[in-house]
């Protein structure tokens, strides 16, 4: 059986939306308070993912505390743009509009031959450098709007759309964002169309990886949160050819997941032994 036919396995994945907005709202509260900061700041590109992170925000921090920015390419859509301002009208928060083009065309100018593949990953670091520097200028944490299939797929840039200060649903598949963008009240327009990072004029995601996420997301869900090996998997109904190709990305892309790897020396090396903060007492705490 194809792939794309398989549904047996979605509602496996249906999660309880009110209790993940409560825990996606506190999670959201608590990174930005223990940052010591009230804000954040967030990319609206007029799809689902940044449309989630933008609803989840405002609930978590109230909406004059969330800063989208809008930060378009010459060739991005006006549909895009629309989307992000019905976002911003709807939950009311505070926006820019600031396009990437006058930054980009220099290197492109200098770049012959440039495939849209580097093209896409330029744009994505000079949001990412825009995003950071109106942190600074607005005071607020950088909001992540990637969600779990993209990052197990590393459909992800490198100090891109991955170089951010916190992801409130990276570990939500693409059709739990779904979920959980009805519930919060996402318009419909942006929930039923292709998702795309809108890179180029037509791009859209599952174009690009060459198959839809309904079918990614089933398989990876077998394979990462039930441990399923990649015949086990296949047994489900799926080629498996497709599972293992899904698989293959997962492996590959791990070094995208994770921090730089730092070679290990010292009893306490970074992201080895030292991994998260503690509240430190007695001769700990001179440290």
């Amino acid at each position: 059986m194809h792939s794309e036919n398989i549904t047996a396995i979605l509602p496996r994945m249906r999660i309880h939306p009110d209790l993940a907005t409560r825990m996606l709202t506190g999670f959201i509260r608590d990174s930005v308070a223990k940052a010591g900061m009230s804000r954040v700041v967030l990319g609206l590109s007029g799809g689902i993912d940044s449309a989630v992170s933008a609803y989840l925000s405002a609930r978590a921090l109230g909406a004059e505390n969330v800063l989208a920015l809008r930060m378009p390419y010459r060739s991005s859509a006006a549909e895009s743009l629309r989307d992000a301002e019905a976002v911003i009208e709807d939950l009311g928060i505070p926006q820019r509009t600031l396009p990437v083009s006058a930054m980009a065309e220099p290197h492109f100018e200098r770049s012959p031959g440039i495939s849209r593949l580097r093209k896409g990953n330029v744009m994505a670091r000079l949001r990412m450098i825009l995003l950071y520097d109106q942190s600074m200028a607005w005071g607020g944490l950088v909001m992540g709007t990637s969600n779990k299939t993209e990052f197990l797929l590393g459909y992800s840039t490198i100090y891109g759309d991955s170089g951010v200060a916190l992801h409130p649903i990276a570990d939500l598949y693409k059709c739990q964002v779904r979920q959980l963008a009805r519930h919060l009240g996402v318009p419909q327009p942006i929930i039923d169309k292709p998702p795309s990072a809108d890179l180029w004029v037509g791009q859209t995601d599952e174009a690009e990886l060459g198959f839809r996420y309904d079918a990614a997301d089933q398989v990876l869900f077998l394979l990462v949160d039930e441990r399923y090996t990649v015949d086990e998997a296949a047994a489900e109904g799926f080629d498996r050819a497709f599972v293992a190709k899904i698989w293959e990305r997962v492996k590959a892309n791990h070094y995208k997941r994770t921090m730089p790897n730092i070679a290990k020396l010292s009893k306490r090396s970074i992201g080895h032994d030292f991994l998260y903060l503690r509240d430190y007492t007695g001769r700990a705490g001179r440290l």
